[in-house]
């Protein structure tokens, strides 16, 4: 059982009111406080000191751009294009740079998955997106 002061986490008590909270409770003010204190100083650091979010759509606007269809078009076709040259790669490395930049998966990720070293999936994505490079290049 810990002690915490009520007063340092609820602002409407003006005078010092201790009370006796399980470990778990004072964990998670204090868990609470840490994070508060680093949104603070990200929001500080980044000069964000303003908000979007007035319910109004505007921060929803502001993020979602709605393209038009030409832009859609283009990036379908973009899109084709990327996965007929991903296509043409060999087996190993068609999947590694598919598993890295679409799904997002890190390198030591696909290594621990292929049981291989870290390296080798680095260097094969190295290869792959040179050879990705010539491929799109003969088709733009």
């Amino acid at each position: 059982m810990k002690v915490i002061n009520l007063r340092d986490i609820y602002p409407h008590y003006t005078q010092d009111c201790f009370v006796e909270v399980t470990d778990e409770v004072a964990d998670l003010f204090s868990e609470f406080d840490h994070k508060e204190a680093a949104y603070r100083l990200r929001t500080y650091r980044h000069k964000a000191y303003y908000s979007l979010d007035r319910n109004d759509g505007i921060e929803h606007e502001a993020l979602f751009v709605a393209l038009s269809p030409h832009e859609l078009y283009e990036r379908k076709v973009t899109m084709q294009e990327l996965h007929a040259a991903i296509s043409r790669l060999p087996n190993k490395q068609a999947k590694r740079i598919y598993a890295h930049f679409i799904l997002g998966m890190t390198k030591k990720d696909i290594a621990r998955a292929e049981g291989v070293h870290e390296k080798v999936v680095r260097v094969a994505i190295e290869r792959g997106l040179r050879s990705l490079e010539k491929i799109l290049k003969k088709v733009l």
